[in-house]
C-alpha cells in the first residue's frame, strides 16, 4: 500500500501544526469506547492526524486506501447527542477502515460537544474548521476534490447536513458559504433537530437537544430556524439517510433538500440497532453497503 505521509503544516488557531500520527491526542475518558462497532472489523491506524484546532479535540485522522488514486473522500463526524463523555471519533473508526478497504480516503473527526466547548456555537465552530480540512487534503494527498461525501452518524447527522447549507447572521458562526461537497450520508440521525427533537431525546434517553442548543423560549426557535435544513436546504447532488431508530425525515425535509438540488433517498431498517448500521460485518450493515458506495463514488 502506498503511504502518502508528506510532513504538512495546516492553519489551526492561527498556528502551524504538524500532520503526524505519533502526536495524535488522546480523546477525553471515556470517549474511545466503541460500543461493540468494532466487533467484526479492527481499526486500522490512521495515515496522518490532522489538527484543525488547538484544543485536545481539534483533529481529524485520515486513512487512505491502496493504491496511487485520487479516492473519493468521506468526511464523518460522529454521534454521541452531543454530550462530552459518551463518544468520540473512536467508535466510528472501524467504519473509516472498510471504506478505506473499499477505495474511499476517511476523515474522521473528533470535535467539542456540551461540557469540554461544545454545544452552540463551539460544536459547530469545529465542523466549519475541519472542514477547511478538505482543501488542504485535495492539494496534498490523491483526494478527488469532486467526490466528497459529508458523512454522520446520529448527532453526526447535523454537521453532514448543516456544513452543505449556507448560513446567515442568525447563525452560529454567522455569515457561511455552504462546504463544496457533492454528497451527504445520514446514518440514523435527525432530518432537522428542531423538528425530531421529542424523537432524538428519546433515542438518547436523556434531554439532549436543548442543552446542546443552549437557549430557550423564543432564542431558542431562533436557533433551531438558524440551523433547519427546511429554511436553509443544504447544496448536494445525492443526500442518503440510513434509519434505524430515528423515523424517515419529514416530508418538508426531504423536499428542501430537493429544492437545494439532491437527489434524496431514504432506507429504513426496522428492527435494526442504532450501531448495526454502522458495523462492518452486521446484517444491517451489509443491507446497506452497496447503496452507500454508490453515493461515496459518486455513481
Amino acid at each position: 500500500m502506498m503511504r502518502w505521509l508528506p510532513v504538512l503544516l495546516f492553519a489551526a488557531a492561527c498556528a502551524p501544526v504538524t500532520a503526524d500520527r505519533q502526536n495524535a491526542p488522546s480523546a477525553v475518558q471515556p470517549n474511545n469506547a466503541t460500543y461493540g462497532t468494532d466487533a467484526n472489523l479492527a481499526a486500522s491506524p490512521p495515515d496522518a492526524i490532522l489538527r484543525y484546532a488547538d484544543h485536545a479535540r481539534g483533529f481529524a485522522e485520515l486513512r487512505l486506501p491502496a493504491g496511487e488514486g485520487p479516492f473519493p473522500l468521506a468526511v464523518i463526524y460522529h454521534g454521541g447527542c452531543w454530550k462530552t463523555g459518551i463518544a468520540s471519533q473512536a467508535y466510528m473508526a472501524p467504519l473509516a477502515t472498510r471504506w478505506q478497504q473499499q477505495g474511499i480516503a476517511t476523515l474522521n473527526v473528533d470535535y467539542r460537544e456540551v461540557g469540554d466547548g461544545g454545544g452552540w456555537p463551539g460544536s459547530f465552530a469545529d465542523w466549519a474548521d475541519s472542514a477547511r480540512l478538505i482543501d488542504d487534503m485535495a492539494a496534498a494527498y490523491p483526494i478527488d476534490r469532486a467526490r466528497v461525501t459529508l458523512v454522520g452518524h446520529s448527532a453526526g447527522g447535523l454537521p453532514a447536513q448543516w456544513l452543505a447549507s449556507g448560513q446567515d447572521a442568525s447563525g452560529p458562526v454567522g455569515v457561511r458559504a455552504p462546504v463544496n461537497a457533492r454528497a451527504a450520508i445520514v446514518l440514523d440521525g435527525p432530518g432537522d433537530v428542531g423538528a425530531e427533537r421529542a424523537a432524538f431525546d428519546t433515542l438518547c434517553q436523556f434531554s439532549a437537544v436543548d442543552p446542546f442548543i443552549g437557549a430557550v423560549s423564543e432564542a431558542a426557535g431562533t436557533r433551531y430556524a438558524a440551523i433547519s435544513p427546511v429554511i436553509h436546504a443544504p447544496r448536494l447532488a445525492d443526500l442518503l439517510f440510513v434509519q434505524a431508530k430515528l423515523p424517515a425525515p419529514s416530508a418538508a425535509t426531504q423536499a428542501a433538500a430537493a429544492r437545494g438540488g439532491a437527489r434524496v433517498a431514504v432506507r429504513e431498517n426496522a428492527g435494526a440497532s442504532h450501531f448495526a448500521i454502522i458495523t462492518p460485518g452486521a446484517d444491517a450493515y451489509k443491507a446497506n453497503e452497496a447503496a452507500m458506495m454508490a453515493v461515496l463514488k459518486g455513481d
